[in-house]
């Protein structure tokens, strides 16, 4: 039973010479280890609105608002911090984690402590959507089609949705976005088009 004994005054002798093991927060700044995951931010420069992180947040804590005001459609990342878990597949699986900047990463920020619920929240600057040319159905971000065919360089001139995009965002076609209609016919193909009127244009026959 010595040993034990010797071992416990051995630490508090230690912990008497150098000191409390423990931060001396509140009364000092903490510093957080190198890969702490404290308050995740969002980098408008960096998020193209893709909603990915939305749908990976086992806590819901992140919501992707779309708004339709007279055909212009925009869609803008709120993450409620009150409900964030804090365990980093939003910025683990952000589709521009790679890029610099991130579209969301976790910072050492910990201290959010406050009495107003809906003050915590941390929101991303609106963002225009494409919508499908042929039944006007949100597809994803603007941004986010600019970001994969950048990605995917002169491959994307081989699909039609990134290619109409780019000349689009280029200035050199305009929006033919057309009202819901019953049948989508081959000619549309070369437009903007979701999954759904994509295969109606290619593989359905009439």
């Amino acid at each position: 039973m010595k040993y034990p004994k010797l071992r416990e005054l051995k630490e508090a002798i230690t912990a008497l010479l150098k000191g409390p093991y423990t931060s001396g927060f509140p009364y000092e700044a903490h510093r957080p280890a190198k890969r702490f995951r404290g308050k995740p931010e969002y980098s408008n420069e960096g998020c193209v609105a893709c909603a990915a992180c939305s749908l990976v947040c086992p806590a819901r804590a992140i919501e992707a608002r779309d708004v339709i005001i007279e055909g212009r459609a925009t869609r803008k990342m709120i993450l409620h911090l009150d409900e964030c878990h804090y365990c980093g597949q939003c910025s683990a699986l952000c589709t521009t984690r790679d890029d610099t900047p991130p579209g969301i990463k976790h910072t050492a920020e910990f201290d959010l402590a406050g009495f107003d619920r809906a003050a915590m929240t941390a929101a991303t600057d609106e963002k225009e959507l494409a919508l499908c040319e042929a039944c006007g159905a949100i597809i994803t971000a603007k941004a986010h089609l600019e970001w994969a065919a950048k990605r995917l360089g002169p491959l994307a001139f081989s699909n039609p949705t990134l290619f109409a995009s780019s000349l689009k965002g280029m200035g050199f076609c305009e929006d033919v976005i057309q009202a819901a209609k019953d049948r989508v016919l081959r000619s549309d193909r070369v437009k903007i088009l979701c999954a759904k009127c994509r295969r109606k244009a290619t593989i359905e026959k009439f």
